[in-house]
C-alpha cells in the first residue's frame, strides 16, 4: 500500500511538471505593481493608499460620477493595467484595476469621495447636547432656566478637515439664533444654532451619567430620538434627581432605559451597577407616589422593587456585548397574543401573517439581545403560571410566549402612577452595523415607545 502511494505521487509530479509552460525558475517575480497616480476628468487627483490597495478620488459635493474618464494613470516601470487613460469608468460603485507586471500582479480599489461637510455635535458648556436636524440644517439645545444665554461655549465636532466658522470652544451670545458654518473643499453648510431655557419638562430621561454623552451609545441613540421628537423632553441625571435640582411639576413620564455590556443578571448586579439610581430611590418613590409615571426598559425593568412595588425582579436576564453582537438572520419579534389591543402596540408595522407578534428589526441588524425579563414555567424561576406572576408582582402581563413575560404594566391607582416595562431582547436602539437591518420593522422601536409616552401622560 506504501510502495502504490508513492507510485500514485511520482505520476501526480510528473503528469504537473509536463503540464507546466514554465519552469519554477522561468517565473518573473521582480516586478513592481504600484500604482503612482491616477486622475479623473482631468483634476481629480486619486489618494493612493498603498498598503490598503486603494484609491480614493475626491469629487464636488454635487458632481455626477457616472460616467468618469481617467486622464492620467501612471504605473511602476512595465507594468500594465486592465485600464488605460481614455477608459470611461461608471464611479457610483468602486471599480477594480488591476496592475501587471511579468508574472507579478496586485489589485487596487478605485472609488470616489464627494466632498462633504457637517456638523456632527454641539454640546454647550461640555454638558448640553444639541439635537441636529441634518435635513433643515437646525441646531436645537435645551438649557436649564436661569442659565446665561449671552455667553455660552459650544464645543463642535465635523467632518474630517473641515472649517467651522465661528470656530468651535469660542463664547458665543445665544441670546438670539446664531449660525454656524461648515466648510470642507467645495461642499459649505450653514446650521441655525437656537438656545432655549426649559423650566419644567414634561418627559424625562434618567441616566446614571452626568450628562448624556457619557452614556453608552445604545442609550444615546434613545436619548437624542426623545430630544429629537418628544416637546419639553430633557435629560436628567439621577445624581440631579436625588439632589432635588429638577423642576417635576410638569413631568409625567421618567425613562430609564438601562444598557450594560455582556447583562446585568440579579438583583445583586443590579444594585452594583446603578448605584447612582438607588441612591435617588427615595425621590423617585415620592415622583411616583405623587402620581408620576415610568417607562423602564432592559435592565431599567428591576427598578419597580425599589420604589415601592413588590420586591420582585426579573429571573430571566442575559445580554451580550455591542461590539460583538449577532447579526440576526432574519426579523426578530415577540407575541402580543391577548394584548394587541393594548396602546403600545398600536400604529406598528405589522407581518400580516403574524398579527399577534411585533417585530422589532430585519435581516442583517446586529443586536446585542440584551434581556430582563420574567420566565413563567413550573421548571424554574418561581413562577409557574401567569396567574402566579401578576399575584406575586402586582403587575399585568402585556406581552410574551407560553414561557416568558416580556413586557408588563404596574397600573395606575389613587396611591401612585403608572409603571410600563419593556425586557425583551427585541427592543434595541442601536446596531453597530450601521444601517443595517433598520430600513423597516426596527422603526416599530421608536413608534412603541412614543405610545409608551402617550399612553403614561
Amino acid at each position: 500500500m506504501v510502495i502504490m502511494k508513492k507510485l500514485l505521487y511520482i505520476v501526480f509530479a510528473l503528469v504537473v511538471f509536463v503540464a507546466c509552460d514554465k519552469k519554477a525558475n522561468d517565473f518573473d517575480l521582480t516586478g513592481e505593481c504600484d500604482v503612482l497616480s491616477l486622475h479623473l476628468d482631468e483634476k481629480y487627483a486619486g489618494v493612493v493608499n498603498r498598503k490598503a490597495k486603494t484609491i480614493v478620488v475626491a469629487i464636488p459635493e454635487t458632481y455626477d460620477e457616472h460616467v468618469m474618464t481617467i486622464t492620467e494613470l501612471s504605473l511602476s516601470k512595465g507594468a500594465t493595467a486592465n485600464r488605460k487613460v481614455g477608459d470611461k469608468l461608471n464611479m457610483t460603485t468602486p471599480q477594480l484595476i488591476r496592475v501587471t507586471n511579468g508574472d507579478v500582479y496586485l489589485d487596487y480599489t478605485l472609488s470616489v469621495k464627494h466632498d462633504e461637510a457637517k456638523i456632527l455635535s454641539f454640546v454647550i458648556n461640555g454638558q448640553y447636547l444639541g439635537v441636529i436636524n441634518q435635513t433643515a440644517h437646525t441646531i436645537a439645545v435645551q438649557v436649564p432656566a436661569g442659565t446665561n444665554l449671552k455667553e455660552l461655549t459650544p464645543t463642535v465636532t465635523t467632518t474630517e478637515g473641515a472649517t467651522l466658522t465661528p470656530a468651535s470652544g469660542v463664547a458665543q451670545d445665544f441670546s438670539n439664533p446664531v449660525d454656524y458654518t461648515v466648510t470642507y473643499n467645495t461642499a459649505s453648510l450653514t446650521y441655525t444654532v437656537t438656545v432655549t431655557e426649559m423650566s419644567a419638562p414634561h418627559v424625562i430621561y434618567a441616566g446614571l451619567a452626568t450628562t448624556q454623552q457619557q452614556l453608552p451609545i445604545e442609550e444615546q441613540t434613545a436619548v437624542m430620538w426623545l430630544l429629537s421628537n418628544v416637546e419639553k423632553a430633557a435629560y436628567v441625571s439621577f445624581a440631579d434627581l436625588k439632589a432635588g435640582l429638577v423642576d417635576l411639576s410638569e413631568c409625567k413620564v421618567i425613562w430609564w432605559h438601562l444598557h450594560k455590556d455582556g447583562g446585568i443578571d440579579g438583583k445583586g448586579q443590579f444594585e452594583n451597577n446603578a448605584m447612582e439610581a438607588i441612591a435617588a430611590a427615595d425621590a423617585l418613590k415620592a415622583y411616583y407616589q405623587a402620581g408620576g409615571s415610568f417607562f423602564l426598559t432592559r435592565y431599567a425593568t428591576y427598578l419597580p422593587a425599589y420604589i415601592g412595588e413588590a420586591d420582585c425582579v426579573p429571573n430571566n436576564c442575559w445580554g451580550q456585548n455591542e461590539e460583538s453582537a449577532e447579526t440576526v438572520g432574519g426579523p426578530w419579534d415577540f407575541s402580543i397574543a391577548g394584548h394587541t389591543d393594548h396602546a403600545l402596540w398600536q400604529n406598528l408595522l405589522m407581518n400580516s401573517e403574524a398579527l399577534d407578534h411585533v417585530y422589532t428589526c430585519d435581516a442583517g441588524y446586529r443586536i446585542t439581545n440584551s434581556t430582563a425579563q420574567y420566565h413563567i414555567g413550573a421548571d424554574w424561576g418561581g413562577y409557574e403560571t401567569r396567574d402566579m406572576f401578576r399575584s406575586k408582582t402586582g403587575a399585568i402581563d402585556i406581552a410574551g410566549g407560553n414561557d416568558a413575560v416580556v413586557a408588563w404594566e404596574y397600573p395606575r391607582t389613587a396611591n401612585h402612577g403608572a409603571i410600563v416595562c419593556i425586557g425583551s431582547g427585541c427592543y434595541d436602539w442601536y446596531s453597530v452595523a450601521g444601517d443595517a437591518g433598520t430600513e423597516y420593522y426596527h422603526a416599530n422601536i421608536a413608534k412603541i415607545t412614543e405610545n409608551a409616552i402617550n399612553y403614561l401622560k
